[in-house]
């Protein structure tokens, strides 16, 4: 069905040979010569599309768009006027209009914002598809090839950029395709992980990229200094992808001084990641230095309840004597008493804001029904972080500090992958229950689909038993036990986990920002 243009003008004669190269372009024209017929067209046609003459006699083209607006206001409306005064434009613009073109008009101009504002999708679509296609032999030479850390990351930001711009599209088969090839490019991200990671933790390869326990060291001390303040946003659970979503937000108000990905260890699992992140050391290390402060997998309690104890330590260590404030927001209602806390704040070297919400929105995820609803693949979680992040605390705390010219750096402890395939496991009741890896003594298992780590001590994971070995699921296993088997996998697939070993979960952002 061809597209509908209504066209408002007083002098429409006169606009032929623009209508009739319209129509041989395939559009369908309404010609009318005021804004009262315009409005009696309306009531009797569906039409795409609406140009309006500003200077016409009766009803003018202001007046007219006043009486569309709030009946037909999901009508796109281009203003074509002969004036170039302001406060015209003005009137129109503020009106919201789709589009403003200035008399005398050629049917390149026409055409042009048809395409804007009318076929738009469909040529993003036919770009955006045709970019990616060519783009697509690219990608998959790189994956094939065995990548450098700085490949690995150039690789991951390459997809994510592409899953991005897709979503823009409505194009499933395309998209679909992407999915195989990022896919791929986990499978191979796992066997590169079983292959460095030790090596990475004991210095056996020269080339290891920033993690969990040296980014604070090598990314944030080095800005920390007497009588300026410096924020640190944490955001719990954040995948790259997800930081290239709400950037956009932040972009009026900061611009990227740095922008690279790091590593988070294994288990991504908070209680590892982010006391590594918070302690500048390995969980081994946590645990030996200060018992106080860990608390084991089989032990009862929080296990991420010291954090500001551990960064206290850590500054300590490397001679930061900084005033430091540590702050957890869990919910809307201690996200304002903090930022009402902000002129305090500002007092200190370093301000520490850990924000829960996508860690919890995951969870959330698997067993309130609604979220299951709005969060049911990766478009459309990408889309309810956004649109948390849009009505943040977090925004708002940013605003404030991008007024009183404060840098700030946000990051995240590990990201998460969207599980679908099984993994059977067999063990005792004392196994841990997280889906994307598993510790305990006596457990079975395919042992060539899994990471397994027979001495937790040699990737500096403590030990809490003779035979306790870690295992760790790859691309998007999980782990499911024999008993109740299918009502388990049917439970817990497609949802949003974290652990394991996956772009998504190891690969996350450090960002250094400069107020505007």
């Amino acid at each position: 069905m061809p597209t509908t243009i209504l066209w408002a003008d007083d002098e429409i004669d006169l606009l032929k040979p623009h209508i009739l190269f319209l129509e041989q372009k395939g559009y369908r024209v309404i010609p009318v010569v005021s804004g009262n017929e315009a409005l009696e067209e309306l009531e009797k046609e569906v039409v795409d599309i609406i140009f309006l003459d500003e200077n016409m006699p009766g009803l003018s083209g202001i007046e007219t768009l006043k009486l569309l607006k709030p009946k037909y206001n999901h009508i796109p409306i281009v203003m074509i006027t002969k004036s170039e005064e302001e406060h015209i434009m003005d009137d129109a613009i503020g009106g919201n209009i789709a589009d403003y073109l200035i008399k005398p008009v050629n049917p390149n101009q026409i055409l042009l914002s048809l395409k804007k504002n009318i076929d738009n999708k469909k040529i993003v679509t036919e770009k955006s598809t045709m970019a990616y296609q060519q783009a697509f032999r690219d990608i998959a030479m790189k994956i094939s090839d065995a990548l450098s850390i700085e490949e690995w990351n150039s690789l991951y930001s390459e997809l994510v950029f592409w899953e991005l711009e897709l979503d823009k599209i409505e194009d499933s088969g395309i998209a679909s395709i992407l999915t195989d090839q990022k896919q791929e490019a986990n499978t191979l991200f796992g066997k590169y992980i079983t292959q460095n990671y030790q090596n990475w933790l004991t210095g056996k390869s020269l080339e290891k990229p920033l993690m969990s326990h040296t980014i604070l060291k090598e990314r944030l001390f080095p800005y920390l200094k007497e009588k300026e303040p410096t924020f640190l946003f944490v955001i719990d659970n954040l995948r790259y992808d997800q930081w290239k979503i709400i950037f956009p937000l932040i972009s009026e108000y900061y611009r990227i001084e740095s922008e690279e990905i790091y590593y988070s260890i294994l288990p991504t699992a908070t209680q590892y990641a982010r006391n590594a992140l918070f302690a500048g050391l390995m969980p081994i290390e946590i645990s030996k230095k200060y018992p106080q402060y860990w608390v084991g997998e089989s032990e009862e309690g929080g296990k991420n309840q010291h954090e500001q104890a551990l960064l206290e330590e850590y500054l300590k260590r490397y001679g930061k004597n900084v005033k430091l404030s540590f702050s957890k927001v869990l919910n809307l209602d201690f996200g304002k008493k903090v930022y009402e806390n902000f002129h305090s704040l500002m007092q200190n070297e370093l301000n520490v804001i850990v924000f829960n919400f996508v860690d919890m929105l995951s969870h959330a995820r698997i067993d309130v029904d609604i979220i299951k609803e709005l969060a049911d693949n990766e478009k459309s979680y990408r889309s309810v972080v956004a649109s948390w992040f849009e009505n943040s605390t977090m925004l708002e705390m940013i605003r404030y500090l991008s007024a009183k010219k404060v840098p700030i750096f946000i990051t995240t402890d590990h990201g998460a992958i969207k599980i679908s395939k099984p993994v059977k496991v067999v063990g005792d009741k004392n196994i841990n229950s997280n889906l994307r890896y598993k510790v305990g003594r006596t457990m079975e298992y395919p042992v060539q689909q899994v990471y397994e780590v027979k001495e937790p001590e040699d990737i500096f994971l403590p030990k809490e038993g003779i035979t306790h070995r870690f295992i760790f699921a790859k691309e998007s296993d999980f782990f499911a036990y024999p008993n109740n088997y299918n009502q388990y996998v049917n439970y817990y697939k497609n949802t949003f986990q974290h652990g394991g070993i996956s772009m998504e979960e190891m690969m996350i952002p450090f960002v250094k920002l400069s107020p505007k």
